[in-house]
């Protein structure tokens, strides 16, 4: 997994944009105006956080030594998942998408 190839992926996602509103190294993903990826793309190792359910949050954090509670977020709802290559990259797409997906269903219908 690049940084490249997580950022295509994140604006795949219908609605979604890319800004910087903590300096130009870390890229925010956001849909409806809302935080669904966290990641600083040229990091070595790189590592993105996202929002995820409570309890599948804890789940993964104990089976997955590559995730971990949400870096400078909030720990319950949030993961950082390191991409050094122990998951697949399916799966990381697939959190990705579940981060999306929780973001979304929050929006207000307006929106």
């Amino acid at each position: 997994m690049t940084g490249d190839r997580l950022r295509q992926r994140c604006l795949e996602l219908a609605g979604s944009t890319e800004e910087f509103p903590f300096g130009e190294q870390t890229s925010v993903f956001k849909v409806g105006g809302k935080m669904f990826a966290l990641s600083s793309l040229r990091s070595r190792p790189l590592r993105v956080s996202l929002k995820c359910e409570p309890e599948f949050a804890e789940a993964l954090r104990l089976t997955y030594d590559a995730i971990q509670p949400g870096y400078h977020l909030n720990k319950r709802h949030w993961i950082t998942v390191t991409l050094d290559g122990s998951l697949p990259d399916g799966m990381v797409f697939d959190l990705l998408e579940d981060s999306y997906d929780l973001v979304v269903a929050g929006l207000p219908a307006r929106r």
